[in-house]
């Protein structure tokens, strides 16, 4: 006969090892979150086929948003001094200013797009098969575009270049693009080098990953209160390897381009298939 008070330590048990799971199940998306957010692979494709694995598809947007505050704060403690140029010379005539006005140009895009179909993209294509298709076709736009990225570039981000690069990342709304990844692709596309390319991308995340975050943090406040630890923990963690995501791919683009990270999204995409067939 089961006593009471085993019954009640089964009870605790129970709770306790969901809330470890749910704890840990946030700290692997965060990491996800954070690595693949400036890795042009999709961190809303990874995110997405986490949560497949773990049988949390439903309802996650608002959570994966929410993890994106830890990759804005990542960009905002690694480009500091450049948001601090920006900000002092938005208003002047000079490189800085330009650049700031340009970034705010071409964030408008993506902001409008996202107002407009965020709601049916995510009741129509937050699914595998989208990811897949999505990771395999900009895997090979990456490629193409990789073999004909200059290696230098002095030249300042023009007006035309900026705008291509803003529209181009309006198609990151789709699951499995990778907003690092066709920005990246479009900006070597439009003339800018590798490490060019790759430092726009970045500062251009800034104004859309912050207001997508404040959007959806605000019409689900209430429902993420519910989960605090779980929600600290996958932001902490989504800062942590977004910070040494920035640095690796600064670090490595230069030298290796996009081929090794465009390989590897159709690889992932050849599985993802297989796995639904």
């Amino acid at each position: 006969m089961l006593l009471m008070s085993d019954l009640n330590r089964d009870i605790t048990w129970q709770q306790g090892y969901t809330i470890y799971m749910s704890i840990f199940e946030a700290l692997v998306l965060g990491l996800i979150q954070g690595l693949t957010e400036f890795i042009p692979v999709s961190s809303s494709g990874h995110l997405l086929l986490a949560h497949e694995v773990f049988g949390s598809s439903d309802n996650t947007l608002a959570f994966d948003i929410a993890l994106h505050v830890g990759t804005l704060l990542a960009l905002l403690i690694f480009f500091r001094k450049d948001i601090f140029e920006l900000a002092v010379n938005f208003p002047k005539q000079n490189r800085h200013g330009r650049l700031a006005r340009l970034l705010v140009l071409a964030t408008i895009p993506a902001a409008v797009l996202g107002l407009l179909f965020s709601g049916f993209i995510e009741d129509n294509l937050r699914s595998p098969f989208v990811v897949a298709v999505s990771l395999a076709s900009v895997g090979v736009l990456m490629l193409v575009a990789d073999k004909y990225a200059k290696s230098a570039n002095k030249k300042d981000v023009t007006n035309s270049q900026g705008m291509k690069v803003g529209f181009a990342q309006s198609l990151a709304l789709i699951p499995g693009v990778s907003r690092s990844g066709i920005t990246m692709t479009a900006g070597l596309f439009s003339g800018l080098s590798r490490v060019q390319a790759a430092r726009f991308s970045f500062l251009l995340a800034m104004p859309i990953i912050a207001g997508s975050a404040l959007g959806i943090l605000l019409e689900n406040s209430e429902g993420l209160s519910a989960g605090n630890w779980q929600l600290f923990t996958g932001v902490i963690a989504s800062f942590v390897s977004g910070l040494l995501a920035i640095k690796f791919l600064l670090s490595v683009i230069a030298r290796l381009g996009l081929k090794p990270f465009a390989l590897y999204r159709i690889v992932l995409a050849a599985v993802v298939i297989l796995t639904l067939v």
